[in-house]
């Protein structure tokens, strides 16, 4: 007959194990299964003629807009450099010979830009809203030593977390009178793990990830579907990685799996070797919060010496 020690150990495993399988099982269909073998269930083309794509000249911003506009989705192109604008709406035209339409749009400056994204786009029906701008750190730095301070935190802020609220106050409405669209906000891993040095990016990330997450859950019932995406490292101007490996893809890679876990999965990474990272990162937290801490700070660190020595060597063969 069992004693009470055996009865507590048994429970102890099966609660363990019913834990594990909670994880496990919406990881493995998030990531591999749902993507892999079934895609996206969403008709993008069915929720509206056209998309719109914030960001859109560069990196993944400028993926999205291509891959919605192979899809047969007329695309509206959001970005600050008009001469940038009019080179990707011409690719986009010749390659998927879909309408484009262009604004010009500094989200880093005040309010009024949505006031004329409001007027430029009052005839379009907008069935899928993409919002990718961001502004990060030109390299890892500690807080206090961030250059130009106050206007730095201030622009960040503006162009990663009023820039989401504002473009889904524009859309939102008419997504919900036709009870349906589709919300794809483009956060960052940095929101769900540790991310010293990168402080106030992170953070505001954070924000584009939660309030995606309770948008979804308050519009569900209408017929919208509201994504997260976080992503890892991917090869773009912003993050300085100049060649695609596996991990750090390109971003039409990147732009083709995340696409294929809309209304697959809520909040995702888009791509599964940014999983992979995450978990990696989650699991060494898990058995010390501080050494996973630690590791970043010692990786950001790194990153931080060598931009400040590249910066010296330039500056001296200026002189």
């Amino acid at each position: 007959m069992a004693n009470a020690y055996d009865i507590f150990g048994g429970v102890c495993v099966f609660v363990v194990s019913v834990q594990l399988l909670r994880k496990v099982f919406p990881w493995l269909y998030e990531n591999l299964l749902g993507p892999k073998l079934f895609g996206s269930s969403i008709r993008l083309k069915e929720l509206g003629s056209w998309a719109v794509v914030t960001g859109a000249t560069d990196g993944i911003g400028k993926a999205y807009a291509k891959a919605l506009a192979k899809k047969g989705l007329n695309v509206v192109l959001i970005s600050r450099t008009q001469s940038k604008l009019e080179e990707v709406a011409k690719e986009i035209e010749a390659e998927s010979k879909v309408l484009t339409k262009i604004i010009t749009a500094d989200f880093t400056s005040g309010p009024e830009i949505y006031d004329n994204i409001r007027a430029q786009t009052a005839e379009l029906e907008v069935g899928v809203l993409v919002n990718n701008v961001g502004m990060s750190y030109a390299n890892p730095e500690f807080f206090l030593a961030l250059p130009n301070q106050e206007k730095f935190i201030n622009q960040v802020v503006t162009c990663n977390i009023f820039s989401v609220t504002r473009m889904c106050t524009l859309f939102l409405p008419g997504m919900v009178e036709r009870r349906k669209g589709a919300i794809i906000n483009i956060s960052s891993l940095s929101a769900v793990i540790p991310a010293p040095m990168l402080t106030v990016y992170a953070a505001s990330k954070a924000f584009v990830d939660k309030f995606s997450d309770d948008l979804a859950t308050e519009y569900v019932r209408h017929g919208i579907t509201v994504q997260s995406v976080l992503p890892g490292p991917v090869a773009t101007n912003m993050s300085k990685i100049r060649r695609a490996t596996w991990m750090s893809c390109a971003p039409k890679t990147f732009v083709s799996s995340a696409l294929a876990t809309l209304g697959v999965a809520r909040h995702t990474t888009g791509y599964y070797p940014h999983s992979l990272l995450q978990l990696g990162i989650d699991m060494i937290g898990l058995f010390s919060p501080y050494v996973s801490q630690k590791i970043t700070l010692n990786t950001m660190n790194n990153i931080r010496a060598r931009a400040v020595k590249r910066a010296a060597k330039l500056a001296a063969e200026t002189k």
